[in-house]
């Protein structure tokens, strides 16, 4: 039989459909073909067991011999305080040592470190102010009410507030400070000003620096340095008149005539409206000592009575001869 009747035959079968041949004949028919056996595929969606791929039979595992990890090898993540420098640690058994959880942040604490860092802007250039650092410092600088119709601001600068020169961190605090002095100034000054500055009362110690009182001359801004119409100090003494004749040469001599002392609150009165002010208590004790010891002084001196002087005195013989003669 040779293909042809084959595949006809096979053709009349099940469902007309021809059915592929599993073999080619080696030998006889005319073209001598070489017939090759087809796999058998399956085209079922159904998975079973014959579908699987077999193991090859060279390929020999032995499952005793693998290396498989026991429960020591694994490493126990609840344990957060393990010390891996103890060779035990993995012996230790029971439960795990307490630990502190995290704090949580609240928003009010949030609110709160954000008021300790202040950003500014002086001279177009952004400044961060630490608060924290100079929050007992911060009454250094007040404002004092207004004069001259309520138009003018009095701005007060109160120096027995400073910190001392002998902490660690002066320089820290007096950088912040300088920096929270200029800006404060701006907020307050709108037109024409007044600074009122108390320096009785301040140890040496607590006295700015020449370099710190030049460095706020400089940074103040064009238009604070213009409205300023005066700077009175009140109670100075010959460390403040010092320091004002060496920085004469870096000042303007508009700026050197603002200036005037005062020697006490009775007399600065007289000068602007004092309901406003908040003046210190080392202050106020102060002006009532100086106003004592001046009254006592006053007072010895109508008891004692005027000195003679060294002319009236070579005067009195004279005259006294004369008289004589």
């Amino acid at each position: 039989m040779d293909l042809a009747s084959e595949s006809k035959m096979n053709s009349e079968g099940g469902e007309g459909r021809p059915v592929p041949p599993t073999s080619l004949p080696l030998q006889g028919g005319a073209t001598q073909r070489k017939k090759l056996s087809a796999p058998r595929i399956s085209l079922s969606l159904d998975q079973s067991e014959d579908d699987l791929g077999e193991t090859p039979d060279d390929l020999d595992i032995n499952v005793d011999d693998l290396d498989t990890p026991d429960e020591g090898d694994y490493l126990d993540y609840t344990d957060h305080e393990m010390d891996w420098e103890d060779p035990n640690v993995a012996n230790r058994s029971g439960l795990s040592e307490p630990y502190d959880p995290i704090p949580t942040y609240s928003a009010e604490e949030e609110r709160q470190d954000g008021k300790l860092w202040r950003t500014v802007v002086i001279g177009e250039q952004e400044h961060r102010i630490n608060m924290k650092i100079i929050e007992p410092y911060m009454r250094v600088i007040s404002h004092g009410g207004y004069y001259s119709n309520g138009v003018n601001a009095i701005i007060v600068f109160a120096a027995c507030f400073l910190p001392d020169s002998n902490r660690e961190d002066y320089h820290e605090i007096m950088e912040n400070l300088f920096l929270y002095v200029i800006s404060t100034l701006e907020l307050m000054v709108a037109e024409d000003y007044m600074i009122v500055y108390l320096n009785g009362a301040t140890p040496h110690r607590r006295m700015p620096g020449l370099g710190w009182l030049k460095k706020c001359y400089q940074m103040i801004d064009r238009r604070l340095r213009k409205n300023l119409k005066s700077f009175i100090i009140l109670h100075p003494s010959w460390f403040i008149r010092t320091v004002l004749a060496i920085t004469k040469p870096f000042i303007s001599a508009k700026f050197s005539s603002k200036i005037q002392y005062v020697a006490s609150l009775d007399e600065l009165q007289k000068l602007i409206p004092m309901d406003s002010i908040q003046i210190p208590e080392c202050i106020i004790r102060l002006d009532k000592e100086l106003k004592e010891a001046a009254e006592n002084s006053k007072m010895n001196s109508f008891l004692l009575g005027p000195e003679p002087t060294a002319a009236g005195r070579t005067d009195r013989p004279d005259a006294a001869g004369a008289s004589s003669s």
